[in-house]
């Protein structure tokens, strides 16, 4: 027993102290820090192996007490474990394919000491016994893997790793206030524990704050903004990490609530598969609408992420009759990470060849060059579901769970929970296209980068004659080992797949696996039928409307999607960086001249009193001045006012003017409320920028979530 809790804690740890290694070595040896990045991601291979060889049927538990109070805690079962095995194989992968890829790379010792660290907190998040090391290490994951997105240091870079870390960060609040909710309720953030301490009670506020967070890093729509914008920007090994394991610590936390939180839950699992639904096909459009390799790549990991959660919607739904839900999400799940290992390493490959990846550009460079073509096809027939590839089998499983809940609802075996029959129908036939348009977003890849030739002849030449000059040894070995999995698992489901799904099922608390024919003409009519939808869509949708003719003949593909349906340059930086800032600006403006207001208006009986008043005024204002109200560093000088503040002053004037002729001419308003307006307007603006700019807006946010949280739990210890 102390062997299996030194196996688990060396599984988290290790990757952590190697990175601090590997930096040390990198600061006098290039080659050898290289090397023993490599090294110590097959070592992490052989512990998380042995993780799972001592401790996938039982569970030990390690803890490490004294962290914040609570304590460290970690324990394997089959699921935690098997996870653990595919995130060490691929970071074992990408480390192989890293060395040839950062070659001419600045900065490597930074990428390779955050690479490792983030390795050590995705096991701890996989390995996690209870919510709060989940959330611990959740966030070091986060915030390390920052450093990925941002590691070119140009503009789009850091506006993307920008975006990235707004995500995490405000996932990461709403996440710790579910888990003040959940604690409130239970008692307990022991996942083991979970299910017997909520039943009865009410969790619901708790599971979609949680759920806020799980999918705002799982990339579920419509937090999902942060794929398309990093991964175009971020190193492909990098893409293929944050794609293929990152995501999935997301979805861990959104099984946590689904299969130990809210069990067998039909309103929850409705909630997951709607969710799940408007992620799968979202996601699948803007793919099909790129013309990015690595923008395609990064939004169908969006699309694919939906797949899973209607899979896990499903458990929800079809309650103790879920083993082909069970099966299905946790198949596709496993399929997601190893086909986009391949597919990134692929655009990696052809990065650090061309330093492109706009499909006009790149067009053309796959020719010639058969194992790349090769290894790209594995991963492109499985991620479309072609059978005979694994994703084949796990699509097929998540489509037989809708058909076999469609099914119980009309015949009465299962009551409806918000979605009747013919809901679920067309739940179905979105499931279907969303798989046609994956097929047609693979194929646009396809015959772009391996059959059609480049515009430029010259350039065509040039790609030609690189041979098999492209990649070294390693970079292919790491390829086409990931890319094999795909047809073994395809061809021989039942010793591969379903082995995997039998090794994980106490995660889900199911009792047993179905055995499915895979290859019968009633399973393979929904992957066939996809396949159709997807042939039509890129003869008709791709090849007549998103390729258009130069004035010179040449054929280019372009970019359909409009500008404005942007989701974070339409809604979320207008909101955050605008109109937040705005309100904040507008209430502070109000209270900073409602003093003088009230002073004009309330006449002060007595010096004393008014004496004190101006005290206790000066004394809000420059504490008000320095800190809300800061300076810049740097003031700007603003424009006068603007049309509405010259119109109302004006206004103001003629009737200033007037009362003076009247009733004023003893005490007479000399003042040019012009000018009076212009500064209030200056002065509005000038608050405006400072809070959105200042700690202090980021605080007043942050308290106003935990307000929201203090208030909530005071109703409920009040009721």
């Amino acid at each position: 027993m102390e062997q299996e809790r030194m196996l688990l804690a060396a599984a988290v740890f290790f990757p952590m102290a190697a990175g601090i290694v590997s930096y040390l070595i990198g600061r006098k040896h290039k080659k050898l820090r290289d090397r023993f990045v490599g090294l110590a991601a097959m070592f992490e291979l052989i512990l998380t192996v042995a993780v799972a060889a001592g401790l996938g049927t039982g569970g030990g538990v390690c803890t490490i007490p004294g962290i914040c109070g609570l304590g460290l805690h970690f324990t394997a079962d089959g699921f935690r474990a098997l996870y653990g095995v595919v995130a060490a194989f691929m970071w074992m992968m990408t480390s192989f394919f890293s060395e040839e890829y950062f070659a001419h790379y600045r900065n490597r010792n930074r990428y390779y000491l955050f690479q490792l660290i983030t390795l050590g907190a995705t096991e701890a998040v996989f390995l996690s016994a209870d919510l709060y090391t989940t959330f611990i290490f959740f966030e070091v994951m986060s915030f390390a893997s920052y450093v990925w997105v941002a590691q070119d240091e140009r503009k789009e870079s850091l506006r993307a790793a920008a975006t990235y870390l707004a995500v995490a960060v405000i996932g990461g609040l709403v996440m710790l206030m579910g888990l003040f909710l959940l604690y409130h309720q239970a008692g307990t953030l022991t996942i083991s524990e979970l299910y017997d301490a909520c039943r009865g009670k009410n969790v619901y506020p708790a599971a979609v704050c949680l759920f806020f967070g799980f999918g705002a890093k799982a990339g579920a729509f419509p937090l999902h903004i942060w794929l398309p914008k990093a991964h175009p920007v971020a190193p492909a090994p990098a893409s293929a990490l944050l794609s293929g394991i990152l995501t999935k610590t997301g979805v861990f936390g959104i099984l946590v609530i689904t299969c130990q939180i809210l069990f067998h839950d039909g309103v929850w699992g409705t909630f997951v598969l709607l969710t799940g639904v408007l992620t799968m096909a979202a996601g699948a459009v803007l793919a099909l609408f790129s013309i990015d390799f690595k923008r395609t790549l990064a939004c169908s990991s969006v699309s694919q992420i939906g797949f899973i959660l209607t899979g896990i919607g499903m458990q929800g739904l079809l309650g103790e009759e879920n083993a082909l839900a069970v099966q299905g999400s946790f198949l596709h799940m496993m399929n997601h990470s190893l086909f986009k290992l391949v597919l990134f390493m692929t655009a990696g490959v052809i990065y650090m060849n061309l330093h492109k990846l706009d499909l006009n550009d790149i067009r053309g460079f796959g020719r010639k060059k058969p194992l790349l073509m090769g290894i790209y096809l594995c991963g492109a027939l499985g991620i479309g579901g072609i059978p005979l590839f694994s994703g084949y089998v796990s699509k097929t499983l998540i489509h037989e769970s809708i058909v076999e809940y469609i099914e119980l609802l009309k015949e009465g075996a299962a009551a409806p929970v918000l979605l009747g029959a013919a809901d679920m129908k067309l739940i179905e036939w979105v499931f279907l296209v969303s798989g046609g348009f994956t097929v047609a977003y693979m194929c646009k890849l396809f015959f772009a980068v391996f059959i059609e030739k480049n515009r430029d002849p010259k350039v065509q030449a040039e790609y030609d004659a690189m041979g098999g000059n492209y990649m070294n040894r390693k970079s292919a070995f790491a390829l086409t080992a990931g890319a094999v999995l795909f047809p073994v698992m395809g061809i021989f489901p039942h010793f591969t797949m379903d082995k995997a799904a039998e090794f994980v099922k106490g995660f889900f608390g199911l009792e047993h696996i179905h055995e499915v024919s895979y290859f019968s003409f009633v399973n393979l009519k929904g992957g066939l039928t996809s396949i159709a939808i997807g042939a039509v869509v890129y003869l008709v949708l791709v090849r007549l409307w998103m390729i258009r003719k130069e004035e010179n003949g040449a054929a280019v593909y372009v970019n359909c999607w409009p500008n404005m349906l942007d989701l974070e340059d339409f809604l979320y930086r207008p909101i955050l960086l605008r109109m937040l800032p705005s309100i904040c600006g507008a209430i502070c403006f109000v209270l900073d001249h409602a003093v003088d207001f009230i002073a004009k208006i309330l006449p002060i009986a007595g010096s004393v009193e008014a004496s004190f008043f101006d005290t206790l005024v000066d004394t809000i204002v420059v504490f008000l001045r320095k800190t809300i109200y800061k300076d810049s560093p740097q003031p700007q000088e603003l424009l006068e006012g603007n049309a509405l503040t010259y119109r109302l002053g004006c206004f103001a004037n003629r009737i200033v003017w007037v009362l003076n002729k009247t009733a004023w001419r003893e005490r007479p308003d000399e003042k040019d409320y012009t000018h009076q307006y212009a500064l209030a307007y200056t002065s509005f603006k000038e608050n405006t920028s400072l809070i959105g700019r200042s700690l202090s807006y980021g605080l007043i946010l942050f308290c106003v979530g935990l307000l929201a949280t203090l208030v909530y739990l005071l109703l409920v210890l009040a009721g």
